[in-house]
This record gives structure tokens, C-alpha cells and sequence, in this order.
């Protein structure tokens, strides 16, 4: 009898602790604009998804892309995001709809870099839906992240602040809003199809930036082996995969040329071998888009919204329509 009621009161205490940590994600950790695109390709139909990097977040509408062919599309792209983050996005979007393309934006860099701890392992698990997806995505992701991000998602962010937004959040996720105008800058605005707008800068501001040097041994092979599984993810399901890297500024090509090119021909190379289009703005087709700093916000290539429209045009007459023909 004894030995039942210790097993009961375990019981209730782990019932306990787990109500206890879900109630304090609910009230204190924020709704961020993942929370939209998730909810956006897992509820509702979308041909086009784009997944890749800051650079694709700020430089690929779909809106612009797909204008008169009929397709919807969804901008995933975040800073942050890796080829593992990329591959279970897409698990789940197969489980819930039915895409025709995914567009992935790569950016060198952070194929010779490892996904880096702390709050970046949730930003994309933590909205994803109860599914088998979600299942596989903690396996293989959350033994590497410090245990706080799985048990306190909330922890990285700032405490006073969220506590003063608490009322808020609780009212969004309870009624379910996913109001965009909610995620309105002072320097950007994030729009419903999951494309962010900067506004223009004045070039002479610019902060100095310099990229991730690129070697071929310098590539983390983990990415690389989960950039293979996308690949084979979407040709099990019928998805065209086309990969693209988005232009930058002249200054800063030149300024890392060597870097830049080895990126391209290991790139290349690697598509190559497995059948898939790679538009490289900055080598074989830099003649497509303009260079110039003024369609920039910084030396790094994040477009403002006015180039960033004019090149998802671009891209979706030169690309799209291409490849799905």
C-alpha cells in the first residue's frame, strides 16, 4: 500500500510540475512571428515555400514572386535557420499540406557553422503543432540544446518585459491572433505571407560587415547530411527543390571574392550531383539583379522592400516559371 501511494504521489508531482512549466510558457513566452508563418503553412494551402536565412526573409515576397500564375507562397526564412530547422519545417508542412516548390535561400556561412544553443533550438520547434514531426524534431535536435530551452522556453527572454506584456500574450494565444500589424517596426514590418519589409537606410550608415570565410573544410558535414535528407524529402514527395543564393552588395563581394567563389564551385558541384537548380546571384547570373548598395540596408545584402519586391519579380519569372513548366 505504501509502496502505491509513493508511486501516486510521483505521479501527481510530475503532473504538477509539467502544469506548472506549460502555464508559465503560456503567460511569459512571446509571440513571435514563427508563431505566425507555422500557423500559416500548416492551416492553409501554399504551392511555394521558402526556407534559408535572413537574407531570403528580407529579400523573397511571395506576393511579388508569384504575381499572375495563380500559386500562393509562404516566406519561412529566418536568421537562425539551419538545414535541420529547414528539414523538419518541411516534415511538417508534408503532413498537413500539399507544396509544389520549396525555394531554399543558402547563405555559405552558415553551412561552416554549427546551429548554436540557447533560445534559437525553439524558435521553430516550439510552434510546431502536436505531430509526429514535432516528435522527430525534439529527438534529434533537443539532446544538443542546454535542457533550460526545452524545460523554460521563456528563459532567454527578457523577464520584466514579458511580465509587462504578460495580459497580452495570454489574449493572443487564447483568441488566436495572428494579427501581422502586431510585429510593426520603427525600421521593418512583417507582412502576412511571411516576408519582412525593411524600410531604406541611408548607405553612408551602413555598420561594416565582414562574412564567414568559406572553405570546403571548413563545411559542418551535419548540415550537409541534412541538406541531403531535404533534397530526398522533396523528391519522395514530388516538390521541386531550387536553390538559390541571394545578391549582396558589389562592395562586399569584391571585398571577399576568393571566399565567395570557392562557395559557388562547392556548391555548384554539390547540386549538381544531385539534380537540383542553383541560381547563384553573385556568379553566373550577378548580371540579373543590381549590385548596388542603395537596394540594401547593410553591407550583409538584406534588401529594403522596394528592391526586394523588384527581385522577387525577377525571381519568380526567372525561376518559378521556369522550373514548374
Amino acid at each position: 500500500m505504501r509502496n502505491f501511494r509513493k508511486i501516486i504521489r510521483a505521479i501527481v508531482c510530475v503532473i504538477l510540475t509539467f502544469a506548472i512549466l506549460f502555464g508559465l510558457d503560456y503567460v511569459l513566452y512571446p509571440c513571435t512571428f514563427i508563431r505566425n508563418d507555422i500557423h500559416m503553412v500548416t492551416s492553409e494551402q501554399r504551392d511555394v515555400i521558402i526556407m534559408g536565412t535572413s537574407n531570403g526573409k528580407m529579400g523573397l515576397d511571395p506576393d511579388s514572386m508569384l504575381e499572375g500564375t495563380g500559386l500562393t507562397g509562404h516566406n519561412l526564412c529566418v536568421g537562425g535557420e539551419y538545414p535541420i530547422d529547414c528539414y523538419y519545417m518541411m516534415k511538417l508542412i508534408l503532413e498537413k499540406q500539399n507544396p509544389k516548390v520549396l525555394v531554399f535561400e543558402l547563405d555559405p556561412g552558415y553551412i561552416t557553422t554549427k546551429k548554436e544553443e540557447g533560445n534559437n533550438y525553439l524558435l521553430f520547434y516550439h510552434e510546431f503543432p502536436v505531430s509526429y514531426a514535432k516528435l522527430s524534431y525534439f529527438m534529434a535536435a533537443m539532446p544538443e540544446c542546454d535542457f533550460r530551452t526545452a524545460l523554460f522556453p521563456s528563459y532567454e527572454y527578457s523577464l520584466q518585459y514579458e511580465i509587462s506584456h504578460m495580459s497580452d500574450t495570454v489574449r493572443r494565444k487564447s483568441t488566436g491572433d495572428y494579427d501581422a500589424s502586431y510585429f510593426k517596426g520603427t525600421a521593418q514590418e512583417y507582412h502576412e505571407n511571411g516576408f519582412i519589409e525593411k524600410y531604406p537606410v541611408d548607405v553612408s550608415k551602413f555598420p561594416a560587415y565582414t562574412p564567414e570565410q568559406f572553405s570546403e573544410e571548413a563545411v559542418y558535414q551535419g548540415n550537409m547530411e541534412y541538406m541531403d535528407k531535404l533534397i530526398a524529402l522533396c523528391k519522395e514527395h514530388d516538390v521541386t527543390f531550387v536553390a538559390t543564393t541571394m545578391p549582396i552588395p558589389a562592395t562586399t563581394l569584391s571585398e571577399n571574392w576568393d571566399s565567395f567563389e570557392k562557395a559557388d564551385q562547392y556548391f555548384s558541384d554539390y547540386f549538381e550531383v544531385r539534380g537540383v537548380p542553383y541560381y547563384n546571384f553573385n556568379m553566373k547570373y550577378y548580371s540579373a539583379y543590381s549590385h548596388d548598395a542603395t537596394n540594401y540596408v547593410d553591407y550583409d545584402g538584406h534588401m529594403n522592400g522596394d528592391s526586394a519586391r523588384a527581385f522577387s519579380k525577377l525571381f519568380g519569372e526567372m525561376v518559378i516559371q521556369k522550373e514548374l513548366k
